[in-house]
């Protein structure tokens, strides 16, 4: 299961791979043998549940009946599935019907159906994509629906429709747009973009999230590049280049949907292909938008390269002006950050000027510094000097002493970093963890050790759940001690991913016996007495306790 996210190799008894929920180019996420799962970097972890639960953006319950579909059982319905599990499904069904009513209605108007034949699209790539027509009228939509029996609140988690802020009454969210339905690599109907036919602003309107879509977490037509992407990418910004680039058979073009990348695109390119050619607008938007998409595409370990568009402003134009195989030249001609970044630095160069050669100099030194490899810089700082006809030593030098300031401010950022995050201060699984440390830590000890021996529960040192300092450790322990309590019900995956790391810490330590599970918590129980600078240590209390137990024996 995993194995469709994470590229794992063999790590001793373990496997380990790049995580899936941030960026990084080491490998810091291990599964482990009883097949849990815990990230060294960001602190994720769990069991296959808990992953599915972050990897799909699902809660408990459907998270269950994911994996279950995916093993072709069939589950019971509990109280939860229903309560929950339900209205997934219901938005699911809702969508689908909606993208029925929109495609009935393109194929009744004869104008929108004119837009898009003029656009160039054929009625083949229009069943395709399954695109529609929302009416331009306040209640097409509504009534429909209603007449299918879903309700108001229904249509408005779904973003079908709105209410109004002057009278109350329900409205069609999306009226008068050619409507492109996204659908996720499952097919189903998750959220719909809609396009304006008369020039009217904004010229797109989609869904904003609900329960079964994120922004952030999905692609258009990655359904359907799935099948051919895995060597090569293109990613574009809007629909309609999507469209006709699938049109004129290049189907591994997805888009972002009315959102700029994000890291999470990213990591989703990454499971799908070894490389991906930014495709975007040519304008200045379009330049600076690659720009932070080669960083974060090359920030989980893609190779990104850029096309360099001539007469046309898109993909779509430019295929519609030259064709396919020019096209497909393009492609084939795409080229590197470090060309696109001198491209784009040079661009209104005056190469007789030395002014304008430092200035430019010393902005491709900023990007060099940039680039994690030696070699890459090295390759760079020649390819600069001999271009602009300046010195290499002082072009390496200026680009060698910013990376070397940029990876002070890094190793500072990370060291205050570290500490604070040792005192507990911004601990948003335990807020109460500052207010004790030394108790805090005491109790991730225990924590850890009753998940690696449980029988620690019945020990002589009667530990109890009021024993605890802090209100989340405390939840903890009553999950160790209560039978048949699972943890993917009880608490959140950031949570999981906190008590899986106690287990980990403890499984690290060669000593998790009887006697140090007493000794922590005899330290958690004085830390809650001591108070005051006047008070006496923590181990001068664990020691006057030791002494007494010692002489009772």
């Amino acid at each position: 299961m995993v194995s469709t996210y994470v590229t794992l190799k063999r790590s001793g008894s373990n496997l380990s791979g790049l995580c899936p929920f941030h960026n990084e180019k080491t490998p810091s996420f291990t599964l482990f043998a009883d097949d849990h799962f815990y990230c060294f970097g960001c602190g994720a972890g769990g069991d296959v549940i808990t992953f599915v639960m972050r990897a799909e953006n699902l809660e408990y319950g459907e998270a269950i009946e994911y994996l279950a579909k995916r093993a072709g059982l069939d589950l019971p319905k509990s109280d939860y599935q229903l309560e929950q599990g339900v209205r997934r499904e219901r938005l699911a069904d809702m969508n689908r019907d909606a993208a029925r009513f929109f495609h009935a209605r393109l194929m009744s108007d004869n104008s929108a159906l004119e837009y898009l034949t003029n656009r160039g699209l054929e009625p083949a790539i229009i069943r395709h994509f399954g695109l529609g027509y929302s009416p331009n009228e306040f209640g097409a939509l509504l009534g429909y629906m209603r007449g299918l029996g879903y309700t108001i609140e229904e249509l408005t988690a779904g973003f079908l429709c709105g209410i109004s802020r002057k009278n109350g009454k329900p409205y069609d969210y999306f009226r008068g747009r050619i409507m492109f339905p996204i659908i996720d690599t499952q097919g189903t109907v998750i959220a719909f973009g809609g396009r304006v036919i008369d020039g009217s602003m904004p010229k797109y309107l989609n869904s904003s999230d609900t329960p079964i879509f994120k922004k952030s977490r999905n692609l258009f037509a990655l359904n359907f590049a799935k099948q051919s992407c895995a060597e090569r990418l293109i990613l574009c910004e809007g629909y309609m280049d999507v469209i006709a680039l699938h049109a004129a058979g290049f189907t591994n073009a997805v888009a972002t949907l009315g959102t700029a990348i994000t890291s999470e695109h990213a990591r989703i390119m990454a499971r799908c292909t070894k490389s991906v050619i930014i495709s975007y607008d040519s304008d200045e938007a379009g330049q600076r938008a690659a720009d932070k998409a080669f960083r974060l595409l090359g920030e989980v370990g893609l190779e990104a390269r850029v096309l360099r568009m001539n007469g046309a402003k898109d993909p779509d134009e430019y295929i519609k002006k030259y064709g396919s195989d020019k096209f497909r030249e393009l492609l084939d001609g795409s080229v590197s950050r470090f060309e696109f970044r001198y491209a784009a630095v040079t661009r209104e160069l005056d190469f007789d000027s030395y002014e304008d050669k430092i200035r430019a100099a010393k902005e491709l030194c900023d990007f060099v510094a940039s680039v994690p490899s030696a070699i890459e810089r090295e390759v760079y700082i020649r390819q600069i000097s001999e271009r602009l006809s300046l010195p290499l030593e002082g072009l390496k030098k200026e680009a060698d002493a910013i990376y070397r300031k940029s990876r002070r401010n890094a190793q500072s950022e990370e060291k205050r970093r570290i500490q604070l995050s040792a005192a507990g201060y911004g601990d948003r699984v335990n807020p109460d963890y500052a207010k004790n440390v030394a108790g805090a830590g005491a109790e991730e000890a225990i924590l850890g050790m009753l998940m690696l021996s449980p029988e620690l529960a019945e020990s002589d040192a009667e530990l109890c759940a009021d024993d605890f300092a802090t209100e989340f450790n405390r939840r903890v322990f009553e999950h160790l001690t209560t039978p048949e309590s699972d943890i993917n019900e009880q608490f959140a995956p950031e949570e999981i991913g906190r008590i899986t790391r106690m287990k980990v810490r403890r499984e690290m330590l060669t000593d998790n016996g009887e006697d140090v599970f007493r000794d922590c918590v005899e330290r958690l129980r004085a830390s809650k007495v001591v108070s005051g600078d006047d008070a006496a240590s923590i181990e001068d209390i664990i020691r006057s306790k030791q002494t007494a137990r010692d002489s009772k024996a």
